[in-house]
Order: C-alpha cells, then structure tokens, then sequence
C-alpha cells in the first residue's frame, strides 16, 4: 500500500480546513495523567472543553476518531519500583487508566493500547500497536492529534506520524505537558514543528 503524502504547511487556514483523510487521535487522555492521578498533569483537565469540541467537529462530518491509552502491567520497567521514572500509573484494568468520563469519546471508538510488556516502554501511540495498520485501512492522510502529554506522547506520537509520511496538526489547546523541566513543554512544540507539524487551535479549525 502507498504511503500517505504529508501536506504542505499552507497557513492556518488552509491547513486546518477539514477533509477527507482527517483523523483525530486523542492521545492518553487517562485519570492517572489528570489532576489527582498518580502522573497528573497540571492543567490536565483544562483540556477537556476542547477536545470535545474537536469531537464534536468530527462526528458532524462523519470524520474517524481514534483514542491512545498506556495499559501498563503492574511491574512495568518505568515505573520507580523497577527503577523507572515514573510513579505507577495506568495499570492495565484499573481506574487510573480509564478514560476521563467527562471525554466525551463515540460509542465504540477504536482504542489503542500501548505500553504493555513490561520490558518495553512505548510513548508513541505507533510504538508496538497497530496504530499505522489502523491507519492505513481509513485511507488517512492527516492526523489532528491532542492529549497528555505535550512533552512525551504526544512529542513522541508526532514523530512516528511524521516519519510514516502523515500530514499532523497538533491541537495546541487540547494539549498540555508534565513540565519536568519548566520549559519542557513549549520546547516540545518547537521540536514538533521543525519536524513538519503544524500547530493550531480552535478558531483555525474550519468544520
């Protein structure tokens, strides 16, 4: 099958101008990345309004969504008892790793799950799935991405989509970052866009 063809970053308006081939992918969007999880994210909740008014836009035109979870094993390499980075989180079948009830995904939406071995870490909803197989079956040829977190999902989903030949918008206000280092966040955006993605919010959307 042939690869799709990025499209050419030609302003705002013309690149957040919906189409055929328009994916959105919501990215992690889990109680444990939230407030009051075991991972959140400062302001994690805040994007909730506008994730769901990009849902919104995309159920109006029949466009496909696709949701990213971790579903970690209980003994997962990153996490601080294996000598991991991070605190345990999203545990298979637990309720940190459920999605916010307040997202309001489509009935049914397909659901990718990564990071599930427990000697592999995986940021990218790509990394170990059949994200791009998916993908490839709904003829997409841009993914408008959202989600937790800016600085590692997020960054690293972006990535993959890009060098799989994906045109990606990232929805700057449907996204927000851990902010281990304080910067690390605005610095993601730069790296996503020298990249080739291109970085929208809201008013640029054109249903």
């Amino acid at each position: 099958m042939s690869r799709p063809v990025a499209q050419p970053d030609a302003g705002p308006t013309a690149a957040g101008r919906l189409q055929e081939g328009d994916v959105l992918l919501v990215v992690d969007v889990q109680h444990d990345f939230l407030p009051g999880g075991a991972l959140g994210i400062l302001g994690g909740d805040e994007i909730l309004p506008a994730l769901n008014h990009y849902l919104a836009l995309w159920r109006a035109r029949g466009l496909p969504v696709i949701a990213s979870r971790d579903w970690h094993p209980p003994d997962h390499c990153s996490f601080h008892p294996q000598g991991g980075p991070w605190p345990v989180h999203c545990v298979a079948g637990t309720h940190g790793a459920g999605f916010h009830p307040a997202l309001a995904l489509p009935r049914g939406v397909p659901v990718v799950s990564k990071a599930t071995r427990r000697d592999h870490e995986a940021y990218s909803a790509f990394d170990g799935t059949d994200l791009d197989d998916r993908l490839r079956a709904l003829h997409a040829r841009r993914l408008f991405i959202g989600g937790l977190a800016t600085d590692y999902c997020v960054r690293a989903t972006v990535d993959d989509a890009v060098a799989r030949g994906y045109g990606v918008v990232v929805l700057g206000d449907a996204v927000r970052a851990v902010e281990r280092e304080p910067g690390d966040g605005a610095r993601a955006l730069v790296a996503m866009r020298a990249r080739g993605a291109v970085v929208l919010e809201r008013e640029h959307i054109e249903p």
